[in-house]
């Protein structure tokens, strides 16, 4: 889909993702602590009896699926037509969700029109984040919350770490560029060589007393292989990929006419929660 802020290539690349990883093989128990993880914030008591809003990049629908129970209605945006095949697969027999084919600057939705919305792990893979984060608030009514959730930029991590960062940023800058079978192929290899055995390592460490929340992959230790797959292709498959500190987020949520932000302390880094400013 043609758009000023979309990277052809990535839309294409998370299209191919999710038709080969659509999810359905992932335990209802592991999708559940995974969305309620991303969600711990999000205010679902607060919002208004048949909110409307949207789930802006919505991918396979993985976090919709939780959403649509929740709410009046739900618009699922997403620029990749392979990626909304899934979620209309997914959210089958939902008749209070809409499919919009559309980039974040061409939401297909009135301003000022929404009661909530949110868009995690999207807005860290188009050109211009900033402008993103702006044509989604814009959508929300007065006072309504937007849940985000970017790449961080390892600024809770030692030097070490970001060291380590630079050299897997470097393996990713080659691996998105291969065609995808092949791409699908090499991400799959790095989740068996290198996830897995780096996440169940952890488990053990933790199973012994040892603290291990900083050491790399940590986060996959009580997580399936299919999860691991899954995030390495979108790690190392995906062309365009940007990262932003807990300070640079705020900014630009305040920038974007957000305000009250807030904080996940929790893993996924980083996760933030803000509401429209009024005027």
């Amino acid at each position: 889909m043609a758009s000023a802020n979309a990277d052809a290539n990535t839309v294409a690349g998370f299209g191919d993702e999710w038709a080969a990883f659509d999810q359905a093989s992932l335990a209802p128990d592991e999708w559940r602590a995974m969305f309620d993880r991303y969600f711990a914030i999000f205010p679902w008591d607060g919002l208004p009896p048949d909110a409307e809003g949207f789930d802006l990049g919505c991918g396979s629908g993985r976090w919709a699926a939780g959403a649509v129970a929740r709410v009046g209605l739900l618009h699922c945006i997403d620029p990749a037509d392979a990626a909304l095949d899934v979620a209309r697969r997914r959210l089958r027999g939902r008749d209070n969700v809409r499919f919009h084919a559309a980039s974040v600057d061409a939401i297909p939705l009135a301003d000022a029109s929404q009661d909530f919305g949110y868009s995690l792990g999207v807005l860290h893979h188009v050109p211009d984040t900033r402008a993103a984060l702006r044509d989604c608030v814009a959508k929300l009514k007065p006072g309504a919350p937007f849940l985000l959730y970017l790449y961080y930029a390892f600024d809770n991590r030692p030097a070490w770490y970001r060291l380590l960062w630079r050299g897997t940023d470097a393996v990713r800058r080659g691996v998105s560029r291969l065609p995808f079978r092949l791409r699908k192929g090499v991400t799959d290899g790095l989740a068996v060589a290198i996830y897995w055995p780096l996440a169940r390592g952890c488990a053990a460490l933790e199973r012994a007393g040892l603290r291990v929340d900083q050491l790399p992959l940590a986060s996959y230790r009580h997580l399936s292989f299919y999860t691991m797959r899954t995030d390495a292709l979108d790690r190392f498959g995906t062309r365009l990929e940007q990262r932003f500190t807990r300070a640079q987020i705020g900014r630009m949520m305040a920038d974007a006419g957000l305000e009250d932000i807030v904080f996940s302390d929790a893993v996924p880094y980083w996760v933030a929660l803000g509401r429209r400013r009024e005027g």
